[in-house]
This record gives C-alpha cells, sequence and structure tokens, in this order.
C-alpha cells in the first residue's frame, strides 16, 4: 500500500492565558507551558516563549538531519544539540522596536557516525534547505551558524 503524505496540512494550536507569564498550549492531544523564569516574575514552570522558538530549531535540525540521512542511506549513531544565541531585548522590554530580535544564532552539532565527508557534506548542505523553523530564523534576518562536530565510532 503507497500512501502519499499530504504536502499542505492545516496545523491547529490553541493557547489559554494563566497569568501575566504563563500561557498553557495545546496540540493535538498534548498539553504543554510556556513561562517565565521567576526574576521576570513568572514560575519558571516552562521555556520562556522565546527559548521555545530556539529550542524548535535543534528539534526540528533534528528531526531533518535523521530524515536527510534516512533518504541518503546515512548512519547516524547519535546527534546531540548547544546553542548560543545572541538576543537584543530592546523589544520585549518595550524599549524599541527590533527588526531582528536574535540576530545570531550558534548552533553546534555533535554527529557519531561512520559517514563519508562526501555524506555529511551532503547533510550540512541539506539541512538549512529543508528545515522550516531554520528557514523561519534566516528569512527573519538571523545568522545561524552551524557548526557540525564529526564523531568516528
Amino acid at each position: 500500500m503507497n500512501t502519499k503524505l499530504k504536502t499542505k496540512v492545516q496545523v491547529k494550536l490553541s493557547a489559554s492565558s494563566e497569568s501575566h507569564s504563563r500561557t498553557l498550549l495545546k496540540t493535538r492531544d498534548l498539553i504543554d507551558v510556556a513561562d517565565e523564569p521567576e526574576v521576570r516574575g513568572g514560575t519558571n514552570e516552562g521555556f520562556a516563549p522565546t527559548e521555545m522558538a530556539l529550542a524548535s530549531l535543534m528539534a526540528c535540525s533534528n528531526v531533518i538531519s535523521h530524515k536527510i540521512a534516512h533518504k541518503h542511506g546515512i548512519e547516524v549513531v547519535d546527534m546531540d544539540f548547544e546553542m548560543e544565541a545572541t538576543f537584543n531585548r530592546l523589544g520585549v522590554t518595550l524599549q524599541e522596536e527590533v527588526d531582528v530580535p536574535f540576530p545570531e544564532i550558534k548552533m553546534t552539532i555533535s554527529i557519531t557516525t561512520p559517514a563519508s565527508d562526501k555524506e555529511l557534506q551532503t547533510l550540512k548542505d541539506e539541512l538549512p534547505r529543508f528545515c522550516p523553523v531554520d528557514k523561519l530564523f534566516t528569512g527573519a534576518g538571523t545568522k545561524v551558524n552551524t557548526n557540525w562536530v564529526v564523531i568516528r565510532p
């Protein structure tokens, strides 16, 4: 049976404001919380919205990297991510509008793989082409610098 995936779908989410800093998020049959740290008046029970956006880039990079690897027969033994982002907080503090709130994101992807350098180059080249969250950031003017650390098993 060859079922073809839909290429355009509607994504539905909802949210409830539980306080000035805590948001209850729902999608499909899942519930999550976004919150601010205590220092900003939150209860620190979830990622801040800006942290969720950054975490989404790592999560999307994980999913898309594995899809690319599968497509090209590249074995991935393990993959870990680290990130550091420059965040211009003038906008969220209501001091002034900021066109590019995240001017730069540095993401390190540590991959354990026996893949050749040529195979890895395919993975590196295709990730920013197919990761929709990467495209959101780069389309907004963010410079996403990805450093790959390759570990051979």
